[in-house]
């Protein structure tokens, strides 16, 4: 069972020591780990996972594998729109194609986990 866990982290030097030692612990384990995303900030994570893409995702991931007009039929959406929303997904990650090449959601699981704080949460 693949997973996905999408972080906002503004430091990269936090997100990189993060992802190596996630590495390192799958590494010495032999366990998948799970997969991760980072996003520098909430507008960035949001210009990524639209409400539109964020419910192809979320149907995708209950369908199973689809075609492309399949899924734009399951959402009531035009083609066009659909395409272009898969690219993106497709160069983030979040969409695969399978054997046959019909559009899946490999992760089981998707989680975010991210603060907001205000000045004063760092006093």
């Amino acid at each position: 069972m693949r997973t996905m866990t999408i972080r906002i982290e503004r430091d990269e030097r936090t997100a990189q020591a993060r992802m190596k030692a996630g590495f390192v612990r799958a590494s010495k384990s032999g366990k998948y780990q799970g997969e991760h995303r980072s996003f520098e900030s909430p507008a960035a994570l949001f210009r990524v996972l639209t409400p539109a893409r964020w419910t192809l995702i979320e149907r995708l991931q209950a369908l199973g594998p689809s075609t492309l007009r399949g899924l734009a039929r399951e959402i009531d959406r035009d083609v066009k729109a659909v395409h272009r929303d898969v690219a993106a997904l497709r160069a983030e990650g979040f969409i695969e194609r399978d054997a046959e090449g019909r559009l899946l959601v490999p992760f089981a699981r998707i989680h975010a986990e991210f603060d907001l704080a205000g000045v004063q949460a760092a006093v």
